[in-house]
């Protein structure tokens, strides 16, 4: 009887170092070699709280009853030729419910946004209508008329306030339809995006400016000037808050607020880039082009993994918590499985949407279900293994109460990041440098002394512009300043010419 206990506490303690290496971050921190001992305490004791948060996410993880199920066919039937009406019979009461299509032909089309905890659904119609809703329970929060273009909207940290890019400007507004900011300086603005744990709206539009906007103290972080043109399609890495863009010219440029240039520009395409999606990991990105391609990119590389050929050209992406990649082109929805990993053959699923076009889409998160918005109103189809089935309650909770939902907020106000560590790599942020002192202060010194003569480089460029421009430029003023000029420079020659009185002291000369 002894036998069988001790390969069940070893095969425990495998499976648990196993989990442990799954959430490790990267190799330890070499604290014995620090000389300070103040500072190889502090390394010490962070090294046993990463410890310990790695052996509690092990165990944690060992709880977890829920699992993620894939649709599977037999025989010679594909999972693709599925139709919803089909799952929706099969599946169970509350699964079916989330089918459904609301008719809103009349302002059409459409933007979506879900939050973060998947709960509540945001919809702009291009003509005017806004609507916030919780779409499991059917309950309306406010149904509200601009009265003009709504080029796209997102929600801010929670289900209380949420921002739509209209036709001059860009406006807040709270879950009862009250309007209670406008910002002047986001105008023109065609694309949204949300970073939550830095409390930033950032927003890019015709004028091709990249802004930032701190939603918790009201100022503008960042104003930065891509010089590429108009831009509607961006889209967030969620693992460094990295911004994406994708530009007429076929390039995708990667931003942030601390610096003025890209941090990356990629070629991706031959024409427009219509589309692009991150997944949640930070390692795969998905764009569309004109040209009809859709690609994948490993980002950590920077290079092509697979290219796919749409009949037409995307209009929108999405990535779920699980990997799946959905595509809306023309009046289609198409979700690819594996798309990361291999090269794929056929879809998934894929999703009819008859005599609409397709405008955006987006997967639920924590659910397994796709919600998209089109020419005439917003749809919600099922997609099988699409969400995480396990919620960390303390990230995003779908059931969480008013009280949850205000402590949550004060709690991510006294956590919220800085603009200035959103940067490619966020476990630099708190790393040791191994150079010295010296170092350090000579690579400052060389750096500032490269930005002042770039500086000079352009005051003088612009300098030489504009000399040159006002060269052949009749001004009044100018000639004016000229003649009196000229009068008192013949004055002082003709002072010189004029012959001197005679003195008593010319007889010695």
């Amino acid at each position: 009887m002894g036998q069988p206990k001790h390969s069940n506490k070893d095969a425990s303690n495998t499976a648990l170092s196993a989990a442990e290496k799954k959430y490790q971050r990267g190799k330890p921190v070499p604290f014995k070699k620090v000389r300070s001992g103040k500072l190889r305490g502090k390394l010490e004791r962070q090294e046993e709280k990463i410890r310990d948060a790695i052996q509690s996410a092990a165990r944690a993880e060992m709880l977890l009853g829920e699992e993620a199920g894939f649709l599977e066919a037999e025989g010679l039937e594909k999972t693709y030729q599925f139709k919803q009406n089909q799952l929706a019979k099969e599946a169970d009461i509350n699964t079916a419910q989330k089918i459904f299509s609301l008719d809103l032909p009349d302002h059409g089309p459409y933007s979506i946004d879900y939050t973060r905890n998947g709960r509540h659904l945001l919809v702009g119609g291009k003509a005017g209508h806004l609507a916030a809703f919780d779409w499991q329970t059917g309950k309306l929060h406010c149904e509200i008329h601009v009265n003009e273009l709504v080029r796209d909207v997102k929600w801010l940290h929670n289900e209380t306030m949420f921002a739509a890019a209209q036709k001059q400007y860009v406006y807040i507004y709270d879950n009862n339809g009250l309007e209670i900011h406008r910002l002047k300086n986001h105008n023109d603005t065609t694309k949204l995006e949300f970073l939550p744990y830095h409390y930033l709206l950032a927003s890019i539009g015709n004028a091709g400016y990249l802004r930032y906007q701190d939603t918790s103290t009201g100022q503008l972080v960042a104003e930065l000037r891509t010089k590429l043109g108009p831009c509607a399609t961006m889209a967030q890495n969620p693992w460094n808050a990295i911004l994406h863009l994708g530009h007429a010219n076929g390039t995708v440029t990667l931003w942030s607020p601390n610096m003025s240039q890209p941090a990356v520009k990629m070629q991706c395409h031959r024409g427009n880039v219509q589309a692009l999606a991150v997944d949640p990991t930070g390692r795969y990105m998905s764009t569309a082009g004109l040209d009809g391609q859709l690609k994948i990119w490993d980002i950590r590389k920077y290079e092509i993994l697979q290219e796919y050929y749409s009949p037409r050209p995307a209009a929108s992406l999405s990535i779920s918590q699980r990997g799946l990649l959905g595509v809306g082109w023309g009046s289609h929805v198409t979700v690819w499985k594996d798309a990361f990993l291999t090269k794929q053959n056929s879809p998934y699923m894929n999703h009819l949407q008859p005599s609409s076009s397709i405008r955006d889409i987006q997967f639920v998160p924590y659910e397994d279900v796709l919600g998209f918005g089109h020419a005439k109103g917003i749809s919600s189809i099922v997609i099988p293994g699409a969400g995480e089935p396990n919620f960390d309650s303390l990230a995003a909770n779908p059931y969480q109460t008013k009280k949850q939902r205000q402590e949550a907020e004060v709690h991510s106000l006294l956590d919220k990041l800085q603009p200035d560590m959103i940067a490619l790599d966020p476990t630099n942020v708190g790393r040791m440098t191994k150079m010295s002192r010296g170092d350090i202060m000579r690579i400052r010194k060389e750096e500032r002394e490269q930005d002042e003569a770039e500086k000079y480089q352009k005051l003088r460029k612009k300098t030489k512009k504009h000399l040159k421009r006002h060269e052949n430029v009749i001004d009044a003023r100018k000639i004016a300043i000229q003649e009196q000029f000229e009068q008192e420079k013949q004055k002082r020659i003709a002072a010189k010419e004029k012959p001197k009185p005679f003195t008593a002291l010319d007889i010695f000369k």
